[in-house]
Formats: C-alpha cells, structure tokens, sequence
C-alpha cells in the first residue's frame, strides 16, 4: 500500500486527473475500477474520481509496489546545461530572458526547449525532486519564436502558472517589444488586419482593413512607436494588443516595413546588408518589457510591477547612438 498526500501543486484538479499524472502509463478504466472495488481511496473513503482534491487529502493504492512501478514513469529529460538570464524569481514564478535560437517549447521529443532548461534549472538548485515531476510539471506561460529573443515568464507552482495564464489570456499583462524595420516610420499608430494561419507550412498571412471588410482570419491590433533612426532602420516599441502567431513579423512585413534579419517574413536584400554591416543573423525582435496588474495572492508581489529584459548586441551595434538607458526610462513609465 502506498498513500499520497495532495501538496499545493496537486490541490484544485480532480481525484481522476491526480491519478492519470501519477499512473500516466494506466489504461483510464484501470484508474476506475481501481477506485470502484476501493483498491484506490480518498481520505479512507470510496471515491469516484470526480472529487476536488485539497491540499493535505491522502490517497490510498492498495496497489502492489510492482504494479505501481509497472505503471509509472516519471519522464525528465537530459539536456545539455545551460545558464539562463534571470530576471525575476520567487517561489511560484520565473521570468527569464530567452536569447535567440532557443525554442520556447518542445516541436518535437527530441528537443531541448526552455521548458526543458527550467525543469533542470528547479533540479538542480534543489527546488524540484524528481518525485515532484510525477504529479506536476512547471513550463512557460508564453511562446516566443525561437529567433524572437527576450522575456518568457514560467510557473514553477500550480498557483504561478494558473494565475499566469490568466492574466495572459485576459490580457491585462501587457507585453512590449522592441524591433528593427527597414526604413523611416513616422508616428505612433495602430494597425488592424486580419491573420490566418497555414498550419502544413507555419506562416500566416495578413490582410489589412483597408484591403476589404470582409477578410477572413482572426482580428490582429498591433501598436507601434517609433523611438529612433538611423541609416534606414527605424527603432520601434511595439505593443501587442492581440497575441497570435507571428503577429509583429507578418504585420509589419504587410505595411512596407519588414523587420531586419527575418528570413520567413523579410526582405533578402535587407537581410543580406545587416548581416554583412551589424553581423545580425536573426530577427531584429526582442521581447523588452512585461508589466503586470493588480495580482492576487500568493503572486502579490508582482502587483503593479514592470521588468525588462536587456536588449541583445545586435540592436546596440546597429543603434550604436541611442540613449538606451532613457528608453529603460521610457518603459518605467510608458
């Protein structure tokens, strides 16, 4: 027999959903009957599987230790070590500063991905066991592009990635960018478009408003402000007021101002004189700033906050004369 206490990354999911992470290799049915003849219990009681599940229940697997064993595998991936750039950490959350090339999430089983980093960053510092990982895996709350450098925010709890998520999904964290777009752009705008996405290739395809009302796809808004210029490169600050795939690229690419270094969207020719001027050999996109709403408990420290993750080389070496530290300025208080 084996019991097993809920902890605060297990509370708030179903009794079935606990059971299907700490059995992932159990056929559901397995699960079901278990807990029908009382071979599996909630707090010495029959259970169905349906239960809420609270912080310090105990369930019970009148299981023998073979067949526990025979249906659990707590996956954790080797991967080559790598030092992240912390921005922010507390015990539910991680902000961390992806550079370009790195995938935020696995495309395949073979990859290694942030997720991936972030799992073996919580082993190794000792905030995560391996025993931990059968019933809970920490991972990223927003994707970048492999090429698109910058912040990416991770939960390390169950109460972190819920409560991340939400305010993503409800857009109250606001996100900014900072980009490199071929030629002179005057004046804060907002643009809207429709974006559709062919999922056999991965790119999308952007539409303006004023190319027709009746455009099919999803509605993308995308706020940009110029911040400097300098030979033939405009500097902008974007704000996504949307979030889809590929949004600042295709749609900056659909105004005539295709951002530096993008192969998938960008022009060759732009591409080519970066790379021979500045050495820059990914996309000139960098996800510079997250700023947080009022938080609830236990993330009420990031209330009201703004972090930012310092710009790569490349934006310095082809903006050589920018005040950077008053654009840090500019994102306090923007």
């Amino acid at each position: 027999m084996q019991t097993i206490e809920v902890n605060k990354n297990e509370a708030g999911q179903r009794l079935d959903k606990m059971l299907g992470k700490y059995l992932n290799l159990a056929p559901k049915g397995f699960l079901y009957k278990m807990m029908r003849k009382k071979n599996i219990t909630l707090n010495g009681q029959k259970c169905d599987g349906s239960e809420k599940l609270e912080e310090g229940d105990q369930i019970r697997l009148f299981l023998a230790d073979e067949t526990v064993e025979k249906f659990s595998q707590i996956k954790v991936q080797q991967v080559a070590k790598k030092s992240l750039d912390i921005i922010y950490e507390d015990e539910h959350v991680l902000l961390v500063n992806k550079p370009a090339g790195m995938l935020s999430q696995k495309a395949k089983d073979t990859d290694e991905s942030l997720v991936e980093y972030v799992i073996d960053y919580l082993l190794s510092s000792g905030q995560l066991t391996k025993e931990d990982l059968r019933s809970f895996r920490p991972s990223v709350c927003n994707r970048l592009d492999r090429n698109t450098s910058g912040l990416v925010a991770a939960g390390k709890s169950l109460a972190g990635l819920q409560l991340l998520s939400a305010v993503l999904q409800d857009r109250s964290l606001h996100k900014y960018y900072l980009c490199v777009v071929r030629g002179k752009v005057k004046g804060q705008n907002q643009i809207q478009g429709t974006l559709v996405k062919d999922e056999r290739t991965n790119r999308v395809t952007v539409q303006l408003c004023t190319e027709g009302k009746d455009a099919k796809g999803d509605a993308i808004f995308t706020e940009y402000e110029p911040l400097d210029y300098q030979g033939g490169y405009t500097l902008l600050r974007v704000k996504l007021i949307t979030g889809k795939t590929h949004q600042i690229r295709a749609h900056l690419a659909a105004i005539g101002h295709p951002i530096a270094g993008d192969y998938k969207y960008g022009d060759p020719g732009t591409n080519a004189e970066v790379k021979r001027k500045y050495g820059i050999g990914s996309q000139m996109l960098h996800s510079f700033q997250m700023k947080f709403p009022g938080m609830p408990e236990p993330l009420g420290a990031l209330s009201q906050k703004c972090f930012m993750a310092p710009v790569p080389e490349g934006f310095q070496r082809m903006f050589a004369q920018t005040d950077w530290p008053a654009i840090r300025v500019k994102g306090k208080s923007g």
